[in-house]
């Protein structure tokens, strides 16, 4: 006789096994180039340094910052998107507010951290003020009301304002999934109305209660188009264009296009240019200025142009040969790149000190080197040490003790828990590797 619930017919067992979660394979392209911006963003922040001068924002329009928001949109599709599906909209809303309240103890301690570096190192280095360089001034002066701005996030200096940017495009995410599940062409119709609204509208976020004028340098209205692109490309809602040689040499062109705009420089060489570029400038016809269109704060759609060129260009040059980024030299940059969050907070903080040390050392070719070198590698340690740690290495000593405990309450034997450690001491936990369980995304 079959009891209740014990027959399950080769049917069942394909609907079970087809509720079983899809192990979905990472892109290597994902964590190669999020690992890029991490350590280009480590560059960028070092104060004075000559570095800087080779990152891409010397080059165009578009930088790391573009970089770290499509792969984080790219990314946030994998993480998220299916939560929506599988488990609702409701758990995907809680798991995204999760991820939110994430990102602001983050922000919170980032700043707090680097706000007693730089005060610390001020009062260690009279002769340098620390605390001015990041104007944090209005802080220290005041702390009570900028802890209320800081905890409200209507405090926000300059460079600590990533942060924000990505929390507030991270709360847009339930509308454009709950837009998407009626038409797709609603969710892409409401990124792009607010993305056209707030450039029409002036729509900002106060960054300062003592001055009205400063607001958040990036805005997460308009940055919230290119998070969105990403997170669409990897959702499938929009189909990216083929690689041709017509949309190859279309994204060639606004590329270098972009560096002629961008680069003043390069002008210089050419006077007669040059003087029809400071006529264009003086009159207000230069449009990437004057229109927005190359702007910063609220993501001028220049920018967004010539970033996609550049995305599009490196998919190109990778199609079909995806693998190489899975060679041994670009571990390290593919495991910053897995580990985004963390990387990025200890960047901005590193970063920092870096500027301490060279202001100490001096900032000849052979320093900068140290300390370039030095700062990365530091991030490429604790992104391994994150790493190691999500793959919870203490759980296959839990289970060979829970098997012993076991083993003895069957047999009425005392366990040696003692030899049990010394055994797995001496044993690798092969089934517990990164190559055995999915990393996280962030």
């Amino acid at each position: 006789m079959i009891k209740s619930g014990e027959h399950h017919s080769s049917g069942d067992r394909h609907a079970d096994a087809a509720k079983q979660p899809v192990r979905r394979i990472r892109d290597p392209r994902l964590d190669f180039f999020r690992g890029i911006a991490m350590l280009i963003i480590f560059v960028a922040h070092v104060p004075w340094n000559h570095w800087a001068n080779f990152i891409p924002a010397r080059f165009g329009p578009s930088d790391a910052t573009e970089m770290f928001v499509f792969c984080s949109g790219f990314a946030a599709a994998i993480a998220f998107g299916g939560t929506f599906i599988r488990a609702g909209f409701w758990l995907g809303t809680a798991r995204v507010v999760y991820r939110v309240f994430t990102l602001y103890i983050a922000h919170i301690m980032m700043f707090l951290s680097i706000a007693l570096a730089v005060y610390a190192a001020t009062e260690a280095f009279p002769d340098q003020d620390y605390v001015s360089g990041l104007a944090l001034n209005p802080f220290f002066e005041n702390p009570g009301q900028q802890l209320i701005g800081l905890f409200t996030l209507s405090y926000v200096p300059n460079y600590f304002d990533i942060m924000p940017m990505y929390i507030g495009v991270l709360l847009m995410m339930p509308l454009v999934v709950l837009a998407q599940r009626i038409h797709t062409a609603l969710a892409i119709g409401l990124v792009l109305g607010l993305y056209v609204l707030q450039f029409n509208q002036q729509w900002d976020f106060p960054a300062a209660p003592f001055n009205d004028e400063l607001v958040w340098f990036f805005n997460p209205l308009g940055w919230q188009l290119l998070f969105f692109t990403g997170f669409a490309l990897s959702r499938k809602w929009i189909t990216p264009p083929p690689v041709t040689k017509a949309w190859v040499t279309a994204a060639v062109v606004i590329v270098v296009l972009g560096f002629l705009v961008w680069n003043r420089a390069v002008w210089k060489a050419f006077p007669e240019v040059m003087v029809l570029y400071d006529v264009l400038s003086n009159t207000g016809a230069f449009i990437g200025v004057d229109l927005g269109l190359l702007g910063k704060t609220d993501f001028g759609f220049g920018r967004f142009l010539h970033f996609m060129a550049l995305a599009y260009l490196a998919v190109a040059i990778l199609k079909g040969r995806e693998g190489i980024l899975y060679a041994p030299i670009f571990n390290p940059i593919r495991k910053v790149g897995q580990q985004a969050l963390v990387t990025f907070v200890v960047s901005m903080f590193i970063s920092r000190i870096a500027g301490m040390i060279l202001d100490v050392i001096g900032r000849d070719a052979w320093q900068l080197t140290l300390v370039n070198l030095g700062g990365m590698g530091t991030l490429v340690g604790v992104a391994y040490f994150i790493g190691w740690y999500k793959t919870q290495p203490w759980r296959h000593v839990d289970i060979h003790a829970n098997s012993a405990q076991t083993h003895a309450l069957a047999t009425g034997k005392p366990v040696d828990m003692e030899g049990i450690d010394r055994k797995d001491e001496g044993k690798a936990a092969a089934d517990f590797s990164p190559s055995a369980r999915p990393m996280p995304a962030e």
